[in-house]
């Protein structure tokens, strides 16, 4: 054999391509970073939950901790734990008893997802913990490659932005408790994200999920049916109104709770009953309700801490109202009704409530803080220096059972 031979088959030789079969496919760079930022932000809220033990005991005199989980074991953690361990009526109990807690305003997407990990994690808690702890990074995955959708050809990573302001923000405290807002989130941010990739079918899927968990799903679902007529409207092919059997669905999972309410009461809005009775959410016109959370506030007749709390309560409802404002500006007529819906639920009750948690919600208002961040942009510094020791005199307090619920 010749050597010139043996010279072009070493030249010409192509190497074999590296196997990639049965190999698994790596998130991409922006997606773990994300997930980094995520698991930081879990340790130093467990981190904190380990100090409240130690620093806030519930009896001053106390020598040991309490238990390691106690401080997730708070107010609406309860109404959760006793719907997936006990049911809504347990013992034909229910709301014509005057000690009744109420349970039937909570829907039934989030316990039933409890019981479902407790056959696997024997404790309670640590099944909540563990739904809200999966839900969560699958959220703030989803807020991500919502914001790079709607910011694209940024040099910094719009969805990294996002998420560090959801994550970082007061109430995200919420999102690693036993509570309804990750699991929500999980749902609901995938939805909207299917819409906007007019995937009609998974989109009304998830809402219909997600509507099970929160009654902030009807607003998406709204939402979603505002941004599907608007982009059937603006095509021009035959089929375009192809899809629109799909938005009935997420009526589905409310009727059936409705019916199943209705027959253990005899009330077709048994829920909407149950949150007048337990949380005053009779309906009052908007300055009735701004009036009354303006005085509870400020009217020097209640407690420290209430008042607090209700003065957070108008700092979220306006900054609600300016995401609302910026939001038509811009002609996003979807979100915009999506954020107007939750405004009007939760102003239109005797005082606001749980406003502040409800901005966890808002994925438009993240969006538009990372929108802001242009090169060179201070409101990340801005927002780590004054929003994020909030955030933790905050979290601090909630899981030492120092606030007031």
């Amino acid at each position: 054999m010749s050597t010139g031979l043996l010279e072009g088959s070493s030249t010409t030789e192509t190497p074999p391509a590296p196997a990639t079969v049965g190999r698994r496919p790596r998130l991409p760079m922006g997606d773990r970073e994300v997930l980094w930022l995520y698991l930081l932000t879990r340790l130093a809220l467990w981190l904190l939950a380990y100090c409240a033990r130690w620093l806030f005991p519930a009896n001053g005199g106390a020598t040991s901790p309490a238990p390691l989980l106690s401080p997730f074991e708070r107010w609406d953690w309860n109404h959760y734990l006793d719907i997936a361990r006990d049911g809504y009526f347990p013992g034909r109990s229910g709301p014509w008893q005057a000690t009744w807690d109420h349970r039937e305003a909570f829907f039934p997407g989030f316990p039933l997802t409890l019981r479902a990990v407790h056959l696997v994690v024997p404790n309670w808690t640590a099944a909540g913990l563990l739904v809200s702890f999966l839900a969560g990074g699958v959220a703030v995955l989803s807020l991500a490659r919502i914001a790079r959708a709607q910011l694209p050809g940024r040099e910094d990573d719009p969805g990294h932005r996002a998420v560090l302001f959801l994550l970082l923000s007061p109430c995200a405290v919420f999102l690693a408790l036993g509570y309804t807002e990750a699991l929500f989130l999980a749902l609901a941010l995938p939805a909207w994200l299917a819409a906007q990739r007019q995937d009609w079918s998974l989109a009304s899927t998830l809402a219909a999920l997600a509507v099970t968990v929160r009654a902030s799903g009807l607003f998406l679902v709204a939402a979603i049916a505002l941004h599907f007529a608007l982009s059937r409207r603006a095509a021009a092919t035959p089929d375009r109104w192809r899809g629109l059997a799909w938005l009935a669905l997420p009526a589905l999972p409310v009727y059936v709770h409705c019916w199943y309410l209705h027959s253990h009461t005899g009330d077709w809005s048994a829920w909407v009953h149950a949150q007048e009775r337990g949380w005053h959410r009779e309906f009052h016109s908007p300055w009735e309700a701004w009036s009354n959370t303006w005085q509870t506030a400020f009217d020097h007749g209640q407690s420290i801490s209430f008042a607090a709390a209700f003065q957070a309560e108008l700092l979220a409802m306006l900054a609600g109202l300016a995401v609302l404002v910026v939001l038509l500006m811009k002609r996003r007529w979807a979100e915009s009704l999506y954020i107007a819906l939750n405004l009007w639920a939760l102003g239109t009750s005797y005082w606001y409530m749980s406003v502040p948690r409800a901005t966890l919600l808002w994925w438009p208002l993240w969006i538009l803080l990372a929108e802001r961040c242009r090169s060179g942009s201070r409101l990340p510094s801005a927002y780590l220096a004054l929003v994020a020791p909030l955030s933790t005199v905050f979290a601090l307090t909630f899981l030492s059972g120092r606030w007031i619920g």
